[in-house]
């Protein structure tokens, strides 16, 4: 007995040394493996304003702005299939140029459409310019890569992994680097309208999935701006950070292309895409521009973003796009509306909500709920604010997970989302202007990602976002209130309160789990 089980003991130590030797070597090999050189990489900018005027969509957005100088026009886009759509047949309607930058693309049904879409615009001879960052294409390496030997069709990955399988690996020796990602969403076409917001693309933002729904807001946008986003894609395009995918990833194997036609093929014909067909030919927002009965809210608009070099380790926050927004909050004068998917906003954010609220504005903010929100640890740094924030007189809510009730969801999946997200990120000031993009509250946007968004001088859609928190919000969400030094979760439905005393449709585990990441000093990685 002695004897085996020192035989066991020696056989376990020869083991861990194996596998620990075997994982210095590939932490080795990863630290190894350096960024390749941008020697020779193509430079291409967006289509000047006359080529852009020359195309079908410019021609048509020309004497929409004329008749509108210094504004531009806008069409908010929060239904998910109409965002969807609106995509696709900006696509359809490019004549020269498609630029699209995101931060996730799946390789799912409206990932793999949208993606088709792309092939058949630059099969048209539209230059079509992709640059996504590389933590959000699990599953498309091969695909990204066989597209990108295409003519007319470039792929960029923005702060790529060198080590691909697997990409965690990474982290081990570049996590300095590799923690700073590119979170703007944009996608223009002909530099004469274009799609900002919080939509990544895939089928959580687009309404096609039976798992959660992200409850999301994008813009089109035509005149003015667009430039303003073009020159912002130049920017990222140029950057030190944005690699052609050819450097990054191996060639594609043989079949790559034909496997992706013939998986488009299907999907086209399959029953699941019958309510994105509905939307094709239902939505008519980009259809109407050819005839210019396009229906926008025109009002100054005007881009806000960080730089690409914001990704680039040791920057200490330079040129952060909420410095350029910090005036925005200090001058408001009686209301602030704010929603956001994930909200830490640290000690100084809880401090100019607090200064805001007890000077006497009215401060409402969204958020997720802690069963609504699909990052508990950017829960648990957000409680830890909630007490203060109250005390304040800062009015908080809280998405319900679940989407009972709510007439104005609209699914492309069979069956539908059962449980929602939030996702969108927006903010209204004084009933006059608006912020739509892609920054959340949280140190994440704030010191190690880079966000983008337009500010918009439009009473109308300020005062959209003051009615919902009127009159929709208290429907789907939890207002919370503090009884004592308690919190308490008000949800108002058909006239009646019910309320809660712990996190609804939580289990205890899940409230443990959130008050235990609390404790953790994270915050700065949330």
């Amino acid at each position: 007995m002695h004897r085996r089980h020192g035989h066991t003991r020696r056989t376990a130590f020869v083991l861990i040394g194996v596998v620990g030797v075997a994982l210095l070597g590939l932490v080795a090999f990863v630290g190894c493996t350096s960024l390749p050189s941008l020697a020779g990489r193509t430079r291409t900018t967006a289509l000047d304003r006359t080529q852009a005027a020359a195309t079908r969509l410019g021609h048509a957005v020309q004497p929409l702005a004329a008749s509108h100088p210094g504004a531009s026009g806008l069409i908010p886009l929060d239904n998910p299939r109409a965002a969807f759509a609106a995509r696709m047949l900006l696509a359809r309607h490019a004549d020269r140029s498609i630029d699209a930058q995101y931060y996730i693309w799946h390789d799912d049904l409206t990932g793999t459409l949208l993606l088709a879409e792309l092939e058949r615009a630059a099969q048209r001879k539209v230059r079509v310019r992709l640059l996504v960052d590389d933590n959000g294409i699990a599953g498309l390496d091969d695909t990204l890569a066989v597209l990108a030997t295409l003519p007319h069709f470039e792929v960029r990955l923005f702060n790529p992994f060198t080590f691909r399988h697997p990409k965690w690996l990474n982290y081990l020796t570049a996590f300095g680097r590799l923690n700073h990602r590119m979170h703007n969403k944009s996608f223009t076409v002909d530099n004469a309208a274009t799609i900002i917001g919080g939509r990544n693309i895939g089928d959580n933002y687009f309404g096609a999935t039976d798992d959660v729904e992200f409850a999301d807001l994008d813009v089109l946008a035509v005149g003015p701006v667009v430039p303003e986003v073009s020159d912002e894609f130049d920017r990222y395009w140029a950057s030190s950070r944005a690699f052609p995918i050819g450097r990054i990833v191996r060639a594609p194997a043989a079949g790559t292309l034909a496997r992706f036609h013939a998986r488009t093929e299907a999907l086209e014909r399959s029953d699941l895409t019958s309510a994105y067909r509905t939307a094709l030919q239902e939505d008519d927002a980009v259809r109407r521009l050819d005839d210019g009965t396009a229906q926008f809210i025109w009002a100054s608009t005007r881009m806000y973003s960080d730089p690409p070099d914001k990704t680039l380790a040791g920057k200490d926050g330079q040129d952060r796009l909420i410095d350029d927004l910090a005036p925005v909050f200090a001058n408001t004068r009686h209301s602030l509306q704010l929603i956001t998917a994930y909200f830490v906003p640290g000690t100084d954010g809880a401090r100019e909500f607090t200064n805001l609220a007890e000077r006497g504005v009215d401060v409402r903010i969204l958020t997720n709920s802690l069963a609504a929100t699909d990052v508990a640890a950017v829960h648990a740094g957000y409680l830890k604010y909630r007490k203060r924030l109250l005390k304040a007189g800062v009015k908080l809510y809280e998405l319900k997970r679940t989407s009972e009730g709510n007439p104005d969801r609209t699914r492309m999946g069979p069956s539908g989302s059962s449980a929602s997200s939030l996702h969108a990120k927006t903010f209204a000031v004084d009933d006059r202007q608006v912020f739509i993009g892609s920054f959340n509250f949280d140190p994440r946007s704030v010191d190690l990602n880079t966000e983008m968004g337009f500010l918009i001088d439009s009473p109308a859609m300020a005062q959209e976002m003051a009615t919902a928190f009127e009159q929709d919000i208290p429907g789907h969400a939890y207002q919370l209130q503090l009884e004592g030094n308690d919190i308490r979760w008000v949800l108002r439905v058909d006239g009646e309160s019910r309320l809660y005393a712990t996190d609804p449709d939580t289990s205890w585990a899940q409230r443990a789990w959130t008050r235990i990441l609390s404790w953790l000093p994270i915050e700065w990685l949330l």
